[in-house]
């Protein structure tokens, strides 16, 4: 990626700078210039580019008193780690439910809002994903093909938290309407 910003930008000389008649003192600036200019470019793409990876991704640790759950009961814990992917993020969720059995599940999506499966979740098989914005992405999920629980996330712009709002229906058919609140480890 360098090579191509240096190598595109040194085409762009002019002809004098690039050693015909002018001065070995003009050749110099001018040089001096344009790779002074193409390091500032190629810093701006690549300062760029962690920003534009996904702020969700890191460790999130499950705030269970700031977090309300209809109809309930509450997991005992859980911690989630999101992983940047070309075009999405990768989830890992650690939890602990009520009952205190320990569930593992991950996922794999981009957001392009196409079915990805689950694996480990008794919940859901299927999981899409869309990116509303760089602090928000909604979650459709499905069990055999049906929808059964849509959810949004939005992380505070300190990046610091994020709350989850699901909707929908649990595996017994009640409404569930959870405000989930995580916090970043």
């Amino acid at each position: 990626m360098v090579m191509v910003c240096f190598s595109a930008i040194i085409k762009c000389r002019p002809a004098w700078a690039r050693g015909s008649s002018a001065s070995r003192y003009k050749r110099q600036r001018a040089n001096t210039n344009l790779y002074g200019m193409a390091g500032v470019i190629c810093w701006f793409v690549f300062a760029a580019a962690p920003q534009a990876a996904d702020n969700y991704v890191g460790t999130w640790k499950l705030n269970l008193s700031k977090s309300t759950y209809s109809p309930g009961p509450p997991p005992k814990s859980q911690t989630t780690k999101v992983e940047a992917v070309e075009g999405g993020i990768k989830e890992v969720v650690d939890r602990v439910n009520a009952q205190g059995v320990a569930i593992h599940f991950e996922w794999t999506a981009k957001y392009d809002g196409t079915d990805y499966p689950v694996k480990g979740d008794p919940d859901r098989d299927s999981v899409s994903l869309r990116k509303i914005d760089d602090y928000t992405i909604e979650i459709t999920s499905k069990k055999a093909g049906k929808t059964t629980t849509t959810t949004r996330s939005v992380i505070a712009t300190d990046g610091r938290s994020r709350v989850v709002r699901v909707t929908g229906i649990n595996a017994q058919g009640e409404k569930i309407n959870n405000a989930v609140v995580f916090d970043r480890e």
